[in-house]
């Protein structure tokens, strides 16, 4: 990891709000393409040892992604995403919940707001994740989101490192 790269992360529980900044030695183009492509999430968007593995992908306003995060045992924590705005390279917008393997989203879920911007060849990525209640934030945060998204974030920052080698 590179230690000279910003990474910001701050709950606001008042707000119900998890927001997360983060740099990235790569360009604008690569990094949002590692958001909205299926076959490079799949490379990073899961903390380790967990793998994500996309069933389908539609990545334009009102399309979804369906993911599992795999366990190393095999067992599958499905999630759905529901893109609900997109300003290519640099924002989109999408409702996230976790769901069961026939694609029945939980009742409750949040809402991401992704921001990409680059200067000097580092790309910014600003992430607020809304809850809409602050019993849900909290279980999040319980659960070990932070530990976690910050794994996630060290394999994308690997994968970058790699797909900008190329």
């Amino acid at each position: 990891m590179n230690n000279n790269l910003l990474f910001d992360f701050t709950v606001d529980k008042a707000a119900k709000t998890v927001y997360i900044t983060r740099e990235f030695a790569a360009n604008l183009s690569l990094v949002w393409d590692a958001f909205t492509k299926a076959e490079i999430l799949d490379q990073w968007n899961a903390p380790a040892p967990f793998t994500a593995k996309t069933k389908y992908m539609n990545f334009e306003v009102g399309g979804n992604r369906f993911y599992a995060m795999v366990s190393p045992e095999g067992n599958e924590s499905w999630i759905l995403q529901t893109y609900t705005s997109i300003s290519p390279k640099t924002n989109f917008k999408m409702l996230n919940a976790f769901a069961d393997k026939n694609e029945n989203p939980e009742a409750t879920g949040s809402e991401w707001d992704y921001n990409f911007s680059e200067l000097n060849g580092i790309t910014t990525v600003n992430i607020s994740i809304y809850n809409e209640s602050l019993a849900r934030l909290e279980k999040m945060i319980e659960m070990g989101f932070k530990a976690g998204f910050t794994i996630t974030l060290e394999n994308l920052e690997n994968v970058l490192a790699t797909l900008s080698q190329k």
